[in-house]
Order: C-alpha cells, then sequence, then structure tokens
C-alpha cells in the first residue's frame, strides 16, 4: 500500500516519552533493547518502566531499569504499585530503586489481584490507594512523581466527580504530572482537561497515545479499562484487510493525526505506548515531523 498521509507536521519542540514493560522471554528482551536504540534517536523526555500489582515484575522491572540507566542516556522513570505490599515493602523496593538511579515514579494503585473487574482490597498495612502511595513516596525523598489519570473514566470510579476527586488527592499528596490511559476522542480529553482544571488541579496531564498494533486486542484491552474506540477504525482497518504494510500505515496515520489534533487544541507533551516495539511509534513520530523519527511501518500490525 502507498502510504498517502506520510506528513501532517513539521515538529522539532513536541515532547514525548515512551512506556516499556519488562521482558518476559529471551527473544522478548532482544526486541525490548532494539525498541530502546531505535526510540533513543527520539531524545524522549522519558521512558518508564512498568511494575506488575502486587511486584509480581519486580525483578524483571528492576533489571530492565537498571539497565537503562547504565547503558543509555535516557531519563528513566519506574512504576511502582501498592497492590499486595505492606508500606514497609513498598519503602524497601523505593530504596532499591533509588540505589539503582531512580529519581522519578510512575506511582499507581495497581489493578486487584483477583485481576480487572475483581473487587480491590487494601493490603493490611499497605498504602490503601494510589494517593496514598504518593505522599508516602514524598516522605521518602524529593521524587518527580508521575500519576494516572482518565479521560473517560476509571472503571471503578462511582462517576466523574469522584474519579476527578481521587486525581485531586493525589496531587494533593504531592504528584508532579498526570499520564492518562490511552483515549481516541479528543473531544472527549478536552472536556475531561476542563473539568480537571475547573478542579484546582494546575499538573501537567499528559495525553496517552496508544498506536494501534492489532486493532481486536486492542478492543478487548479497552473494554476492559473502559475506554472507547471509535467505529470508524473498523472502516479505515477493512480497507487494507490482508496487508500488513497497509494496516502499519494506518495505525501510525490514526495515531499521527490524533496528536496533530491535540496539538492544535495547545497540547505538546505525549506519552507514548510502545508495546516494546518500535517500528509503529517511529511511523507515527515521522509524519509529525519529529527529529529522529524515520518512517517505518513494517510489522506493526
Amino acid at each position: 500500500m502507498t502510504d498517502t498521509n506520510p506528513t501532517i507536521g513539521n515538529d522539532q519542540t513536541m515532547k514525548v516519552s515512551f512506556e516499556f514493560f519488562p521482558p518476559k522471554s529471551p527473544d522478548m528482551e532482544g526486541q525490548l533493547w532494539e525498541t530502546v536504540k531505535a526510540l533513543q534517536a527520539v531524545s524522549p523526555d522519558f521512558v518508564s518502566v512498568t511494575y506488575g500489582a502486587g511486584g509480581t515484575t519486580r525483578e524483571p522491572t528492576l533489571a530492565t531499569v537498571r539497565r537503562l540507566i547504565a547503558e543509555t542516556p535516557l531519563a528513566t522513570a519506574a512504576h511502582l504499585t501498592c497492590v499486595g505490599a505492606t508500606r514497609q515493602d513498598v519503602q524497601a523496593v523505593v530504596e532499591e530503586f533509588r540505589a539503582a538511579g531512580v529519581r522519578h515514579f510512575v506511582a499507581l494503585r495497581g489493578d486487584p489481584q483477583g485481576g480487572v473487574g475483581s473487587r480491590y482490597e487494601p493490603h493490611p498495612g499497605g498504602f490503601e490507594n494510589a494517593a496514598a502511595l504518593v505522599r508516602g513516596l514524598r516522605d521518602m525523598g524529593d521524587f518527580e512523581i508521575s500519576v494516572s489519570a482518565y479521560p473517560e473514566k476509571h472503571p471503578e470510579s462511582a462517576d466523574d466527580a469522584a474519579d476527578i476527586d481521587m486525581l485531586k488527592r493525589k496531587v494533593d499528596a504531592g504528584a508532579t504530572r498526570a499520564l492518562t490511559q490511552f483515549f481516541f476522542d479528543n473531544d472527549v480529553f478536552e472536556a475531561y482537561l476542563d473539568r480537571v482544571r475547573a478542579a484546582g488541579i494546575s499538573i501537567p496531564i499528559v495525553p496517552g497515545i496508544m498506536p494501534i498494533q492489532n486493532l481486536t486486542q486492542l478492543k478487548r484491552f479497552a473494554g476492559m479499562c473502559g475506554a472507547s474506540v471509535p467505529d470508524a477504525f473498523d472502516r479505515r482497518f477493512a480497507a487494507v484487510e490482508g496487508d500488513a504494510q497497509g494496516r502499519a500505515a494506518v495505525a501510525a496515520d490514526i495515531a499521527a493525526e490524533q496528536i496533530a489534533d491535540l496539538k492544535r487544541r495547545g497540547l505538546d507533551e505525549f506519552h507514548i505506548y510502545t508495546m516494546n516495539r518500535a517500528p509503529l511509534t517511529l511511523a507515527t513520530l515521522a509524519r509529525l515531523g519529529v527529529v529522529g523519527a524515520k518512517d517505518r511501518t513494517e510489522a506493526a500490525a
């Protein structure tokens, strides 16, 4: 398929950050480090590494963070959750990350131990929620602390007001940035941002961007986390059914169009969920004219 929309911008100043997850196999480890090498050329503001609820990826996360800090110039943030852990457990993990050179945490409550959709129960002696975790981190050191935000409401929040109240509690506890759950309707995000600002929350609210590696899998994941996926995406991908290169081009177009529209609305910082794959992220950034991004769309679908 011929790419009919190679560039929709020419941006040398836009800030981007990337999320990675710790690899679960030697093959996945190789893929991660190839991705890191490719995306390093973009000079992201920072990168983050996820951390499983209850510390299920503690050692792989720590190993990945250590290598990023030791072998790359990338500012590296470590995700941290409080599910299934005492305060002492969390503090011990923080000290390990601090010793590795981490000065930026992405503080999250984490999914319930029974999985998404099950009832969350705070661990006895642990941090009861993300706001308490942020306060605990702030008491432990002068860290940069990012937290989560939900343009379409966290599935467990009673309503939008309760959701924004939780964000405000995290900010009041010491959070310095919010990274949003992925979304695709920029009108929804703009309305959410208006409500956030009206609540007196002034920290940066950074849009989370999810380039679509696989539409079917994305829909399944979106259903679990309360995000909506436009019906128009089905039609766009149906037009390139059976064409891997075409699917990758459509996915990059969608992500670049979303970012370009958000920039027109005054946003200049974006957090990209890479899924440990470089081609689609690079193709998206190349369409936006970001320095260091080469237009590579192969094998992204």
